[in-house]
């Protein structure tokens, strides 16, 4: 005991000499911080704090704060991107109304948000995805055709190969065939007797002529990039999509209640496939806006905006009346439809 007694006298001095440095230290109220997130933000106290408004709260998401504020800012089509991303996620004029802000982002709503970053493609590039999957399905109808694996040039090709193309090809037109493609690659009624209900989209982005196809890209290539610049990408498929839908639509009508009840071409069960309605709806949603600008006829004839749509749908009105026509007349109208409604929203008309 005298021993213990003998060591605390000689360590009273330290603890005395202790408690006057913690006496004498500043006080640390970390516990009584509003929440962690204000506690590691404070500023040195020379410098100004931080404003309320930047700093990250929560949101109730599972998301990270940046990706959080990236899916917000897709579904209102108007904020700006957290972080890093800075750019806009809309590339609409500025001073328009709210639907005309917000239309570019109306398909990613919901579901499709993940998908966002389609609002912030360069007008080109969206053009350029779109003509890809058109010729992607037009492909995929050449791997269906049997003749395509003995064309000459696919014949010139193998040799170069050791008949490893030749193989290539076989096997796939095994899961590829014509009627694979005629079921979900062309518009019909009895598809859509079928419930094959996609192919009311699918049939917008299928050609079976190269040439169809090239005069279809070219269009969309030319309007779709000025309708894209203008509204956003985003807008631009959107346009694309329903111009299809009422297409496809207004070809079944026309085949339910004008064709004729007989079999084979020009009956009421007769196929179609192409762009045109969805590209058809481009082109003079271009024209109504802008109808008194120039559009070259076969690039070199100067003629009004104006006359040009008059005389497309004044072509396909006489070929519905005409009937039995190669081109459907009444798909192309379905896409003016969309693009005259569109136009009057633009204008606030309805």
């Amino acid at each position: 005991m005298a021993a213990m007694r003998r060591l605390l006298q000689q360590l009273q001095p330290a603890v005395a000499h202790h408690q006057a440095a913690l006496r004498r230290a500043p006080h640390c109220r970390l516990l009584h911080s509003t929440s962690p997130l204000a506690a590691a933000s404070a500023s040195p106290p020379d410098s100004p704090s931080p404003s309320p408004g930047l700093l990250p709260r929560s949101t109730g998401s599972i998301l990270p704060t940046s990706a959080g504020a990236f899916v917000a800012a897709a579904r209102t089509g108007t904020v700006r991107s957290a972080g890093s991303l800075d750019e806009p996620l809309s590339l609409q004029l500025s001073g328009t109304t709210d639907w005309f802000a917000s239309s570019s982002s109306t398909l990613l709503h919901g579901v499709g948000a993940p998908w966002a970053h389609w609002t912030t493609t360069p007008a080109d590039d969206v053009v350029l995805m779109l003509a890809g999957a058109n010729v992607a399905v037009y492909g995929l109808w050449r791997l269906a055709d049997p003749r395509f694996r003995f064309s000459p040039s696919v014949i010139w090709l193998d040799m170069y190969t050791g008949g490893l193309l030749h193989m290539l090809l076989t096997r796939a037109h095994s899961y590829v065939d014509q009627r694979f493609m005629v079921n979900h690659f062309m518009i019909s009624v009895d598809n859509f007797k079928s419930l094959r209900l996609h192919t009311l989209l699918t049939s917008a982005f299928s050609h079976i002529d190269a040439k169809h196809l090239f005069n279809n890209m070219i269009g969309l290539y030319f309007f779709g990039s000025s309708i894209a610049r203008i509204f956003g990408p985003g807008y631009l498929i959107q346009l694309y999509v329903e111009g299809a839908i009422f297409g496809s639509t207004f070809f079944l009508g026309e085949m339910i209640f004008l064709a004729s009840r007989k079999e084979g071409f020009g009956g009421w069960n007769t196929p179609a496939l192409g762009a045109s309605a969805a590209v058809n709806a481009t082109i003079l949603l271009y024209i109504f806006m802008f109808p008194m600008s120039k559009i070259y006829l076969l690039f070199f004839i100067p003629l009004p905006a104006a006359l040009v749509g008059a005389g497309l749908i004044g072509a396909d009105l006489w070929r519905v009346k005409k009937g039995k026509s190669r081109v459907s007349g009444s798909a192309h109208l379905g896409g003016a439809l969309v693009a005259a409604l569109l136009f009057a929203e633009i204008k606030g008309w309805i």
